[in-house]
């Protein structure tokens, strides 16, 4: 079966299980985003909601941020992990911000990749979820997904990402990241299906016989 068969048969039950997905990781402003983005990393959106209230409660804008101490930032989230690169991220930042953007986060990939801490993924979840520019975050559990379905070889998720952008429509991106997270989640976790139980799985590859271990 081609690439492009199995992309439009994961893309039909993905769009008939998730006709609305919600953004995952709770914010009020571009800069919440950024800094929500950025505690995700190794980190669950669960715990992330948890925390980002504390400290958005000290500091929701990159001014505000400045004016507390990268010590105050670390303890508040340091149950996300990598507490100390992140909290010096996070004021680093936005010290930029402030100087350079008027407190604002830029509206580019370029300019958001230059910030400490973020990321092409990063970047692009803010491209897409902050501004609706289209963008195809592709994160270690995309990739996964993307190689259970089929519908890459890629060995990292920048090869992932330029074959998932060549599969699906332009218009169809911002959503359907979504959706295949939230799907992998409820359906095709990391330690369950490997390619053979789930829906998309065995439709995408019905004489599949053997586990698909993912190439990182």
């Amino acid at each position: 079966m081609k690439r492009s068969k199995k992309a439009n048969i994961a893309h039909k039950i993905l769009n008939r299980i998730y006709k609305r997905v919600p953004i995952p990781l709770k914010h009020r402003n571009k800069f919440e985003l950024v800094i929500a983005v950025l505690l995700s990393a190794q980190c669950t959106d669960e715990r992330v909601n948890q925390v980002t209230p504390i400290l958005f409660k000290k500091a929701n804008t990159a001014k505000k941020m400045i004016n507390i101490s990268k010590n105050t930032i670390y303890k508040i989230i340091r149950p996300c992990g990598l507490a100390p690169q992140k909290s010096k991220a996070i004021y680093e930042l936005s010290k930029i911000l402030v100087k350079k953007f008027k407190g604002r986060v830029p509206e580019s990939f370029e300019e958001l990749e230059k910030l400490p801490g973020v990321g092409h993924k990063t970047a692009s979840v803010v491209m897409s979820q902050g501004f609706g520019h289209p963008a195809f975050p592709v994160d270690t559990h995309i990739h996964r997904l993307a190689q259970r379905w089929g519908l890459t070889n890629g060995k990292n998720v920048i090869q992932t990402e330029k074959d998932l952008k060549i599969l699906f429509p332009e218009k169809s991106w911002n959503k359907l990241h979504l959706q295949i997270i939230f799907y992998g989640r409820e359906f095709c976790q990391a330690r369950y299906c490997y390619g053979l139980e789930c829906e998309i799985c065995k439709a995408c590859n019905p004489k599949r016989k053997k586990k698909i271990i993912t190439k990182k």
